[in-house]
């Protein structure tokens, strides 16, 4: 039996958010958008299963195992995190609409670390970005994407091409960071996401067996 010790009080931090203002496009150029929807290249393809060596950190409490996302229909991603042992943690169904906990273990089964998860997850395989605003730096291509109330931004490097980063904000503040290391704009052979008002990340390097 695998005991992951999560102190209570750092579940409740999570709870916790900052103050402070959107910044993200300060001092970029906004141009009328150059295309009406973004395609996202990384977790698309059905016959490859994305297997990453994966490390979370919650207030300093670390978790560390092997992330596998497989893509099982057109819309939704089996998403499975394990020990290095193989005892698995989380065992969820996710899509743009739908969400489906099939396991998890009584230490992580608390509502705000499954729906921060949740959000996490949801963001980083979502395949289709509908794209409102454009903007332009010396590095970047910014595109901003509305998601309800929230926003998103997609950072596409003018040099390689490459979508390098997506920032989930709501119109005042920034939430979420998503960074990706490619070397061929198809797959992501890192992945670290960082929150802005709780002390969470969680970094995925590609497993190499």
């Amino acid at each position: 039996m695998v005991k992951l010790k999560i102190p209570f009080l750092a579940i409740n931090l999570l709870l916790l958010v900052s103050c402070g203002s959107n910044k993200i496009t300060a001092g970029h150029t906004e141009r009328m958008p150059e295309r009406a929807v973004f395609e996202v290249p990384y977790f698309s393809d059905a016959q490859t299963d994305y297997v990453y060596k994966a490390n979370i950190n919650i207030y300093g409490n670390e978790l560390t195992g092997i992330f596998i996302a497989k893509k099982i229909d057109s819309a939704t991603h089996r998403v499975v995190f394990t020990t290095e042992f193989g005892n698995k943690l989380i065992d969820f169904e996710i899509s743009e609409n739908d969400f489906k906990v099939n396991s998890i273990v009584a230490e992580l089964d608390r509502k705000i670390v499954v729906n921060t998860l949740k959000s996490d997850f949801r963001l980083l395989l979502r395949k289709q970005f509908a794209v409102q605003k454009q903007y332009e730096s010396e590095e970047h291509t910014i595109y901003e994407s509305a998601d309800g109330k929230q926003l998103n931004y997609l950072f596409v490097a003018k040099k390689g091409k490459n979508l390098v980063k997506i920032v989930n904000a709501s119109p005042r503040k920034e939430k979420i960071n998503l960074s990706f290391t490619s070397e061929n704009n198809i797959f992501a052979e890192r992945v670290f996401i960082t929150h802005q008002n709780i002390k969470l990340t969680i970094e995925f390097n590609f497993f190499k067996p």
